[in-house]
């Protein structure tokens, strides 16, 4: 039984990096057991890594649920200096989806459903009335 799972980008300079993911994720690590490694909790059981070393090319993406995918992606063009990317949608997926490129090639985006009351029912299913 799988009960929790983590994944893990490496980022060149781990204290640039420790920001950089800071700022996309609006929070602090949640846990540094040691030099060179970061984690965050995203939601209960999902850990990500951020790791000194070589980043690893052509990896991911790696995808985040949000509510709000415009509003999400002009923050980060804005404070995170990101490229403009592109929202694609296609009519049988439940969500629209847009993906970028962090500082060291490692590939991030975002999701968004078109039903929010889907959106609202998943967020239930795995967070309950936890804010997280």
């Amino acid at each position: 039984m799988i009960f929790e799972m983590t994944i893990q980008v490496r980022v060149k300079e781990i204290n640039e990096g420790v920001r950089w993911y800071q700022t996309l994720l609006n929070k602090q690590p949640d846990f540094i057991p040691h030099d060179g490694f970061a984690e965050w909790e995203i939601i209960p059981g999902c850990w990500l890594q951020v790791a000194e070393g070589k980043p690893t090319e052509e990896c991911g993406p790696l995808r985040f649920g949000i509510e709000d995918l415009e509003e999400e992606k002009n923050r980060l063009i804005k404070q995170l200096n990101i490229n403009d990317f592109e929202i694609h949608s296609r009519g049988e997926v439940p969500v629209k989806w847009g993906t970028f490129t962090d500082p060291w090639g490692n590939r991030i985006g975002f999701f968004e459903y078109h039903n929010k009351a889907e959106e609202s029912k998943r967020i239930k299913t795995i967070l309950g009335n936890k804010v997280f």
